[in-house]
């Protein structure tokens, strides 16, 4: 915990410093609290970014706001690191003409992770400050004041937060965090530079995500989220009151991204909230999580849409090494990870041949039985090995584990034109061709016992003629752990939701 006379607001802690020396302080007009800021009125001044502050402002007097990471006092000096999202600068409080004792004492007792608004002038560091990640410069200030106080016990320290997962060496005698304490504690625990990587790469995989699509003619639509039936035909579906009967939180879009094909948008996605009621406490499952859908009508096979797939995930891998480097480095520096591997084209084996390849590590498997998340694991390990790539496709699953919407396959009815997409070992995507044919639809629903009346208006979409189709469901948050090889997907979801946590 952070030491602090828990008694004194921060507000009044930092008053009395200056209180008894107002009278021989000539420097009280530069320093103090802020009042709160209820815009009432427009203030001319240009707030620098503390990434942008390097040697080209040298001798340059900015101002910069920014969260108190870490101060220290001595004597007539004090030193403050200043933190603004992933960026850090070393900032010195120094008497001299323009600073009096008290504001050196004053900068001193600000608490951490107050926000601060601080003047001073650029200068080049005599040695690079290894600690801040602007190495090269430091602000000599003239000016400080307290935009937002920080209470004085904070119940997570951003260090202890900072660190690794496993202990180094030099962490091993340091305090960490678990991960309750950090999502008890999540708008602190967000704060740390890696978090603050983490959801800025999450977001380039959206961007990256629509932007490939887009380019190749996708039509982004939007689906209803309180649906009538389970759109997965399972029992996995959070009911809600719906006025006078019940109705039920989507498991995925899937019915009406299928609709819009039938509809002749061709080519459509959509990015959105998908709700699962597994109570699995694993680290790759959340209850809800974001879906990035898609669905799209082909000619005569549907590998023209696993093609279409497979592309947009090295679409997706390449733009983030290029755009994100900086921020993957941030990450890596706290969660340590392999570089990401994988070929073009996406390697596409048979379920068939990855069945071959676990019996061949003395794995066997009945030729209808589904991949265990073990096997899954140890196959990703296999085809990393043998075909130097983290990412494949696993063509033809077995018709029996696919949802009733699958169209089997016309070689071999116990198989199926569907397939799964993994990463590190874990499956990221699944998907399939689609059956367009109503009364195919209808026989393969009653092979599931699913009632018929409840998805009425979906298989009715289907008797005024439909182009055939695929497409596939993949799991943001699953992507981006994957990726960065976090090891649990509640890194990657701002604020998780599992069966054990609904806050905050």
């Amino acid at each position: 915990m952070a030491s602090g006379d828990s008694s004194k607001t921060p507000q009044e802690q930092q008053q009395n410093v200056g209180s008894t020396t107002h009278e021989e302080d000539f420097a009280q007009g530069n320093y103090g609290i802020l009042p709160l800021i209820q815009s009432k009125e427009k203030i001319d001044r240009q707030l620098i970014s503390v990434r942008d502050i390097n040697e080209k402002l040298a001798k340059q007097t900015i101002w910069v706001r920014g969260r108190l990471h870490i101060s220290r006092g001595k004597g007539k000096q004090c030193f403050l690191v200043i933190r603004h999202q992933s960026a850090t600068i070393q900032a010195v409080v120094c008497v001299n003409e323009n600073v009096s004792k008290p504001m050196v004492k004053f900068a001193a007792t600000i608490t951490k992770e107050s926000i601060i608004d601080v003047q001073g002038e650029v200068t080049l560091a005599p040695t690079p400050i290894e600690s801040c990640t602007q190495k090269d410069v430091e602000l000599q200030v003239t000016k400080i004041f307290v935009v937002s106080p920080a209470e004085p016990r904070l119940p997570l320290l951003i260090e202890d937060a900072m660190r690794p997962d496993e202990p180094t060496s030099e962490s091993a005698q340091a305090p960490h965090a678990n991960q309750d304490t950090r999502l008890d504690n999540r708008v602190i625990d967000l704060r740390t530079p890696a978090n603050q990587a983490i959801y800025r790469v999450e977001a380039g995989v959206c961007k990256l995500f629509r932007d490939t699509l887009d380019a190749k003619g996708f039509v982004e639509i939007h689906t209803p989220k309180i649906i009538s039936a389970a759109s997965e035909g399972g029992a996995n579906v959070f009911q809600v009151t719906y006025f006078k009967s019940n109705a039920y939180l989507a498991q995925s879009p899937q019915f009406y991204k299928q609709m819009a094909i039938a509809a002749d948008f061709g080519k459509v996605y959509t990015i959105g909230a998908v709700f699962r009621a597994e109570d699995s406490n694993t680290h790759r499952h959340l209850t809800e999580f974001v879906g990035l859908d898609l669905e799209m009508a082909f000619g005569y096979h549907y590998h023209e849409v696993v093609n279409t797939i497979g592309d947009l995930f090295t679409q997706i891998f390449k733009g983030l090494a290029e755009r994100f480097a900086t921020e993957i480095a941030i990450i890596n520096k706290q969660f340590p990870c392999e570089p990401f591997e994988f070929v073009e084209p996406a390697l596409r084996l048979e379920y068939k041949e990855g069945l071959a390849l676990l019996a061949e590590a003395g794995i066997q498997m009945g030729s209808e039985e589904d991949l265990t998340t073990e096997n899954e694991r140890i196959l990703g390990r296999i085809v990393k090995a043998k075909y130097h790539t983290d990412f494949y496709i696993l063509d033809k699953y077995p018709l029996a584990v696919r949802p009733f919407y699958t169209m089997p396959d016309p070689d071999n009815p116990k198989y199926s034109n569907s397939y799964d997409m993994f990463m590190r070992g874990e499956e990221i995507l699944s998907g399939a061709q689609r059956v367009h044919d109503a009364q195919l639809l209808l026989e393969r629903v009653k092979h599931h016992k699913i009632n018929i009346d409840q998805i009425k208006s979906y298989i009715d979409a289907f008797r005024y003629g439909c182009p055939p189709h695929a497409g596939g469901g993949i799991g943001l948050e699953r992507v981006l752990m994957l990726y960065l090889g976090l090891g649990n997907v509640r890194k990657t979801s701002m604020f998780p939701r599992d069966p054990k946590r609904i806050t905050p």
